[in-house]
């Protein structure tokens, strides 16, 4: 953890609102692609964002300070979206995690719009077990030792988990027509 962020945890800890404040400005966007990436339904990603900050907020005395404190955060956004699932059983498709760049031509843009929702979509199909390290491996941007932390899972685990979701994904986008088979 950076001496900045380090400082920013003390102070909060200390009772400043607005050290709080700018963690959570910092945070707020990992944390709701997070979410997205696991429920992907967005109003349900930004109830996850302001749960996931509370319960933070409410547990931070328990932090180690000697861990990262994005693995911690990404910990309870997953934990908070896995309860979710499990709750209700939601499985909608992921939205609004691709975005247009400007002066694409728009028949490129179309095309690749279209892949990312095929995509987002077997994603949905695959198990909970298999998305969740998914997810925080690609949007996140985790790596295997912080998401089995996350997780609370073997590091060999974690990579397990991906190597049969990426297999997963690849089925099923070969089975739609999305990719070619490589046979």
């Amino acid at each position: 953890m950076g001496e900045g962020e380090l400082r920013l945890v003390q102070q909060a800890l200390q009772g400043d609102i607005d050290a709080w404040g700018e963690i959570v400005r910092r945070y707020k966007s990992a944390v709701y692609g997070v979410a997205l990436g696991i429920l992907g339904n967005p109003a349900d990603a930004e109830d996850i964002v302001q749960d996931a900050f509370i319960r933070a907020y409410e547990n931070l005395h328990r932090y180690d300070l000697k861990r990262k404190f994005s693995t911690w955060l990404f910990t309870i956004t997953a934990n908070l979206c896995k309860n979710k699932l499990r709750r209700e059983r939601f499985f909608a498709p992921l939205k609004g995690l691709s975005q247009i760049r400007g002066g694409e031509d728009p028949a490129e843009t179309v095309a690749r719009e279209e892949r990312c929702s095929r995509v987002q979509e077997a994603l949905q199909e695959l198990d909970e077990k298999y998305r969740t390290p998914l997810v925080l491996r690609y949007y996140s941007d985790l790596e295997y030792k912080e998401i089995a932390e996350a997780l609370g899972i073997p590091e060999g685990t974690v990579k397990t988990r991906i190597h049969r979701g990426k297999q997963a994904l690849k089925h099923w986008l070969e089975a739609k027509g999305v990719i070619e088979s490589a046979r």
